[in-house]
């Protein structure tokens, strides 16, 4: 059983107008519930993949199930943070199609990759959790895609009103574009659209929706990031209360 959203047809861009590619291997990373500098290193090394890869590839990013530890993990500093949020934008600006298959819990890191994939495929399990420590949002840019992308409204409901989203009411919002029984089947059918897509021009559709709004990342990111900073504080200072006797 599958259920799209009607506008992921918005999503599909016309090809270059050649011949299309012959067969190329997607490139995947997965989210494992890794340490932040093996995500990173992992999900810069998929996208290098695909950048020497040409025509036709397609990063895939495997999502869920999350684990239950914090985001961003013990002992993470703030420039850890700007690396993270960095290697995310480069995925985002990607000259190739970035497709998320989502399925159980998705939190944490996954949350934050699944916001910059162009095509969003979810199991009927998913449930979406934007990362939350002591009952308080994380202010990662996760929230500046969320308004972007979504509008002001509708961020507001999913960070203070709705902890976690099924995989019905992503769809419904439109942060998933289709949910199915099959996600393998669905990838495959995606993958076979896309790698007939030119990878240059789906970037510059891409940038032209990303740069539409007014506030540009750079201009977001330092505040997201000293609200990061000072959230690492907050955590730290509640670890060394708990170590002590």
């Amino acid at each position: 059983m599958t259920r799209k959203n009607d506008s992921r047809a918005d999503h599909q861009v016309g090809t270059d107008g050649q011949a299309p590619p012959g067969p190329a291997a997607d490139h995947r990373v997965h989210t494992h519930g890794q340490p932040l500098p093996a995500l990173i290193a992992d999900l810069d090394a998929a996208r290098e993949r695909v950048e020497d890869a040409g025509a036709g590839a397609v990063l895939v990013l495997a999502l869920g199930p999350a684990t239950t530890a914090p985001w961003p993990g013990p002992g993470v500093a703030v420039h850890e943070v700007n690396k993270w949020e960095r290697a995310l934008r480069r995925v985002e600006r990607l000259d190739a199609p970035v497709v998320a298959v989502a399925e159980g819990s998705c939190a944490g890191p996954a949350a934050d990759m699944l916001l910059v994939a162009d095509v969003r495929i979810a199991r009927t399990d998913l449930r979406i959790a934007l990362p939350r420590n002591d009952d308080r949002c994380w202010p990662g840019m996760a929230l500046y895609r969320l308004v972007h992308q979504y509008g002001v409204a509708r961020s507001r409901r999913i960070v203070l009103c709705e902890a976690r989203l099924t995989a019905e009411r992503a769809l419904a919002m439109g942060l998933v574009d289709e949910v199915t029984d099959e996600p393998q089947a669905a990838l495959d059918a995606a993958l076979a659209t896309l790698r007939t897509v030119s990878g240059t021009d789906w970037a510059i559709r891409r940038r032209l929706l990303l740069e539409a709004h007014d506030a540009t990342f750079e201009d977001a990111l330092g505040a997201h990031l000293a609200a990061c900073d000072r959230e690492l504080q907050r955590m730290r200072a509640g670890e060394l209360r708990e170590v002590r006797p």
